[in-house]
Parts: C-alpha cells; sequence; structure tokens
C-alpha cells in the first residue's frame, strides 16, 4: 500500500485576485501554476485556488486547519485587520467544544475555514 503524502482541495473564488490578495495576507504563500489556477501553501497545508465560482459549491465548502493554539491564532487573525480589507471576510471568535476549540473565517467568496485545537484526551 502507497503512502499517503498529502491532501491538497481545490476552492473556488467569486473574485479570483481578491481571493488571491486574501490568502497571502493570511499568510500563506501563493505559486501561481496557470493564469486561473494557483497553489497556496503554509508549511504543510495546501490548496488549489480557481478562477471559479459555482455558489451552491462555495456556499457548501469548509476547511479545518488545526493549529497550535485557537486563542493565539485568534489574536493573529485580528491583528491582520482582515475586515477592513475584504468587504465579505467575516471572523467569529473562538469558541469551546467539547472535542476543543475553534475560530471561523469566511473567505471574500463565502468560504468558510475552521481553525482549531484538540483537546488531548
Amino acid at each position: 500500500m502507497q503512502n499517503v503524502k498529502s491532501i491538497r482541495p481545490f476552492i473556488g473564488s467569486q473574485n479570483f485576485e481578491e481571493s488571491r490578495n486574501f490568502y497571502k495576507d493570511l499568510g500563506f504563500e501563493e505559486i501561481i501554476l496557470e493564469p486561473k489556477l494557483s497553489l497556496f501553501t503554509w508549511q504543510s497545508i495546501n490548496f488549489y485556488l480557481q478562477d471559479a465560482y459555482v455558489q451552491d459549491w462555495v456556499d457548501n465548502t469548509m476547511l479545518f486547519i488545526e493549529v497550535e493554539n485557537t486563542d493565539d491564532f485568534w489574536e493573529h487573525l485580528l491583528s491582520l485587520n482582515l475586515t477592513e480589507k475584504y468587504k465579505n471576510v467575516k471572523l467569529t471568535p473562538a469558541r469551546t467544544m467539547p472535542w476543543g476549540k475553534e475560530c471561523f473565517v469566511h473567505d471574500p467568496a463565502g468560504i468558510l475555514w475552521h481553525f482549531g485545537e484538540f483537546f488531548k484526551q
């Protein structure tokens, strides 16, 4: 059996340039692959951003990134002033769940990102 090395989801964008700038501001590095497709990387996290928008698809896309400390990551998010720079970006503060803690970011197209940590069992 092969060893699995990574997962790289494809996500859409309503305004490709705005989304590209948003993800760079968030902390990702962009690698342009084609005029309408970029790979975004941040440490071991990778995803493809497409210049493609299907509202039902984007409205139902959620991604979870595990972070070391949700509260610290939340403070980092606030320091980026994303809601001032991008009209449709929404930030939702951390909440504690039975399994851990997470905060939320809606990107310019409405894709929901969860940033959280799992409680140690």
